[in-house]
């Protein structure tokens, strides 16, 4: 094991000893203050039960959901605390939503951690085209190598996430994004207790998983204030080779709850390393399922890239080893005031820091280097090139990232009779850096995945990007009647980003030849007024109709070369006339359906809540950076055109339903369909790629989820399936992956009458029960005739111990 992770193992021992003296009220006790409970405008009057009768609202209170369905003008649907922590302890937030309708999340790893091989879509759109916030601190597009953010995984701890929650068709006009094309994910974090105590909690597992958590509450003290302090550790061998992933993070959050005033201060510290998967080139991976790194068998890489065998794998070569470096240090101070019953202000304010490294450490004579580091030793031979980097036959490749943002939001909410108005804005300022830089790998001081590089023999080229963003939100809910309300508003947003370039590549040392990164130049992303219009309508006392119209702008990425971004061009003239002429991708979004929830006497039927919804989408002017040599492989990048390429149509409907067996048991079910197909043809040079009429990639047709629960007191059990249909793996669908369907199961007990020891919870989870094999992640590298895939990962076994003190 790494000394670093050694390390980190005594640190963790250190604090689980500290921890067992420590006591504490329950964690999943914890619940929101009533001033955080800020319903949406749409939502008020109208939240729990659609105007149920007490008896009804009683009894919904006492059954267990898998998920809370808001009640809003567009659809909106959580999870809490307790289900997060049931599908696995520690898991990454935005998989935990994957069981929810029209929600469709893929990665290599068990907890959905790794960014590198993660995706994400909601009806028709990726993650980099959705809107995420924490506690509404915005957390950027999900880009792996955020420019703008930070994963949720790496913005809170898991076990202090509240709820999570997707609105699949739009945002609110508040949320805090310039990329939510689509929907957006909201995470919360909890409060403090008011109780003074401890958790402590520890998972064992498949692949020597080793994860620590422990948080202390203050309870509350002085006038109104409470806090507490958590940390986590976890360390899990990767799968398919020898590397272990992992880390450290730690959590605090302050609350003082006065009479007219709530003031929160929350920070996060993260420090991960996550080895990456390579994904298989297919078709040309063949009877190839997984590509593992040859890390830590230094003298077999040697020998390998001396072989046949390496030049005869093409794409599908092995590297020495791969990994994403994630620092982040992430804070806020929210303050929240009542000026009187009528009119409320949130403010808030925060900051967040990102050094960031990923690493690909791999021979230099593989996809086009040989051409990039003639650029740079124009008179070394081969041999010498080896020589020169350390005589291993192997190079380093860094893509550094440095990223400083801060923001500030303020909000005035005022009900004025039927009418509540909102106004709110946002301004965020964020300086960001991109560096790409190779480092020799001595063979006689080789690195590992979990060193920081330094020396750079070449610096190839770097980015300097300087963002401002500004948007506001101007809208009206008015109560017509009890139990119909209409909505109507606005957002303009406005993103100024110029990026520079302090450290151009060389000549010739970019694929093609005759590629440059350019100087760049401001570009502006700006639309006043994007419209948005509700209405609600609670047409019984157990069932709700809602309605959602919206528009909305995603403004342009903020990164360089060989990217899809304007400052990816490959020459200064095509920046230039896509200045002038290219436009942000908008959409317009519709959306409708019904909601209910009553109490039922059907047999052992004894309530039922759904929510059938139809959303349409129409998608405008389409960004997609056209490569003019795929072939050659990501390590040496290769020059794109950011091109417009028309418009996406997309249609469906998601069904969703929980039926409770009377108290002990209950079923919950999601059904989705969505068809998203390319409208237009686009030019790649001179040839027409017919994508007019084929689906959009990476999106099944049909999914499927489940949950069967059962509850016996202190005794809980669950089986979930998650069923995706085909997915299409190139622009021109002449290739595509087979459905799959994976199952997992949890099962927990907490005991009870332990001296000092609220409850001692044991659960354990089998994730892939079956062992299914398959593709997860796909990433379309070409129009046509190849993709790149990663797979699923194998069946694993996890045993959780926790105490709440």
């Amino acid at each position: 094991m790494p000394t670093k992770l050694r390390r980190n193992g005594r640190v963790a021992l250190g604090l689980f000893c500290s921890a067992m003296a420590l006591s504490t009220a329950h964690a999943q006790t914890v619940q929101p203050y009533a001033k955080d409970r800020k319903p949406d405008p749409s939502a008020r009057k109208t939240a729990g039960p659609v105007h149920g009768h007490k008896e009804e609202a009683s009894s919904s209170a006492n059954v267990e959901q898998i998920m809370a369905t808001a009640r809003r003008t567009r659809s909106e649907q959580s999870i809490n605390h307790t289900q997060l922590q049931r599908i696995l302890p520690g898991i990454n937030p935005v998989k935990a939503l994957e069981i929810l309708p029209g929600v469709v999340f893929e990665d290599a790893d068990p907890w959905g951690n790794n960014e590198q091989n993660s995706s994400l879509y909601i009806h028709g759109f990726n993650q980099n085209q959705l809107g995420f916030t924490l506690d509404g601190v915005p957390l950027g597009d999900q880009s792996y190598g955020n420019f703008n953010g930070l994963s949720p995984q790496r913005a809170a701890i898991s076990e202090n996430i509240g709820s999570a929650s997707v609105a699949t068709g739009s945002g609110a006009l508040g949320t805090a994004s310039t990329s939510n094309l689509g929907g957006s994910l909201q995470f919360t974090t909890q409060d403090p207790l008011h109780k003074a105590g401890g958790q402590l909690s520890q998972t064992f597992g498949s692949w020597s998983t080793f994860r620590t958590f422990a948080r202390v509450d203050t309870g509350d003290f002085g006038n109104g204030n409470s806090a507490y302090v958590s940390w986590a550790r976890q360390d899990a061998r990767a799968w398919d080779f020898a590397g272990h992933q992992g880390g450290n993070q730690v959590n605090a959050k302050f609350v003082h709850q006065g009479s007219k005033d709530k003031i929160t201060a929350f920070f996060d510290w993260s420090d991960k390393v996550e080895p990456n998967e390579d994904g298989i080139v297919e078709p040309q991976g063949g009877n190839m399922y997984v590509r593992p790194f040859l890390y830590p068998s230094l003298n077999e890489a040697v020998k390998y890239y001396n072989s046949a065998q390496y030049q005869n794998a093409g794409l599908n070569y092995r590297n020495y080893y791969s990994d994403a470096q994630r620092e982040d240090f992430l804070a806020y101070v929210k303050w929240s005031h009542d000026f009187s019953s009528h009119l409320h202000w949130d403010n808030q304010i925060y900051y967040h820091h990102d050094m960031g490294e990923g690493v690909v450490a791999g021979p230099i004579s593989a996809a086009g280097l040989p051409t990039l580091f003639g650029a740079y030793f124009p008179t070394d031979s081969s041999s010498q090139l080896s020589d020169v980097f350390g005589g291993s036959g192997m190079a380093t490749r860094t893509t550094e990232y440095w990223d400083n943002r801060g923001g500030i939001m303020s909000t005035l909410h005022y009900d004025a009779g039927h009418h509540h108005l909102e106004l709110g804005g946002w301004y965020e300022r964020n300086n960001n850096t991109q560096a790409r830089r190779w480092y020799a790998f001595d063979i006689n001081n080789p690195t590992t995945p979990y060193d920081r590089q330094s020396n750079p023999l070449i610096h190839q080229y770097t980015n300097y990007f300087y963002t401002n963003t500004w948007t506001t939100h101007l809208q009206d809910n008015w109560q017509i009647t009890k139990n119909f309300s209409l909505s109507a508003g606005f957002k303009s947003e406005l993103v100024y980003t110029n990026g520079t370039l302090p450290v151009a590549a060389l000549p010739g040392s970019l694929s093609p030849s005759n590629a440059r990164t350019i100087p760049g130049g401001t570009i502006a992303a700006v639309k006043p007024f994007l419209p948005a219009f509700g209405a609600l309508w609670n047409f019984t006392p157990h069932e709700q109709w809602f309605a959602n119209i919206q528009e909305n702008m995603r403004s342009f990425q903020d990164t360089g070369y060989g990217s899809a971004s304007p400052w990816g061009m490959t020459s200064q003239a095509a920046f230039e006339d896509f200045k002038k002429n290219g436009k942000p991708e908008t959409a317009w979004t519709y959306e409708t359906g019904l909601r209910t929830s009553r109490r039922v006497h059907f047999g052992p039927l004894t309530n039922f809540s759904g929510q059938l919804e139809y959303y349409h989408v129409h998608f405008s002017n389409r960004l997609l950076a056209v490569s003019s040599s795929p072939s050659l492989g990501y390590i040496s990048g290769s020059a794109t055109i950011l091109t417009n390429v028309g418009s996406v149509s997309t249609d469906g409907m998601d069904l969703s339903f929980t039926a409770q067996f009377g108290p002990h048991f209950s079923f919950y079910n999601a059904l989705s369909y969505n068809k998203s197909v390319y409208n237009d043809n686009y030019m790649s040079g001179t040839t027409v790629v017919h994508t007019a009429g084929k689906n959009v990639v990476g999106l099944p047709d049909w999914t499927e989820k489940f949950v069967a629960s059962t509850n016996w007191g202190d005794f809980y059990a669950q089986f979930t399936g998650d069923v995706i249909g085909r997915r299409y793996a190139t622009f021109t669908n002449d290739l595509s992956v087979k459905s799959y369907a994976l199952f997992s199961v949890n099962a927990g007990y907490t005991i009870r009458g332990i001296p000092h020891v609220q409850g001692l919870k044991i659960q354990g989870n089998i994730t892939n029960l079956t062992g299914d094999r398959g593709w997860s992640t796909l990433s379309a590298t070409n129009a046509t005739a190849q993709y790149t895939a990663y797979p699923i990962a194998p069946r694993m076994f996890f045993l959780t111990v926790g105490a709440s003190f």
